[in-house]
């Protein structure tokens, strides 16, 4: 595949009203990527879900992208769900 944007999409579950808690700790984490995205983007959801996606440019599947890391155990309420997909329009 050549290269495209790969838009990098990462989603938790809080522990039920500490969804605040995990938007915050997504905010800073994803300020502190390795590498700047070409977009950043944080939303929330009911039950305390947050989702962040970024999108890299002139990228593959296959690449070594920054991620965000998961959040400490007692935060979440099931291990963070990632998905990697191509911007087609």
């Amino acid at each position: 595949m050549s290269a495209a944007t790969i838009v990098l999409m990462w989603e938790a579950r809080a522990v039920e009203g500490r969804g605040g808690e995990l938007l915050e700790w997504a905010r800073a984490r994803a300020a502190e990527l390795s590498r700047e995205p070409a977009r950043r983007e944080l939303l929330r959801a009911p039950q305390d879900r947050v989702l962040v996606m970024t999108w890299w440019e002139e990228a593959s599947y296959a690449d070594d992208l920054p991620e965000l890391p998961e959040p400490d155990a007692a935060l979440i309420t099931r291990p963070v769900h990632r998905w990697r997909f191509e911007a087609v329009g």
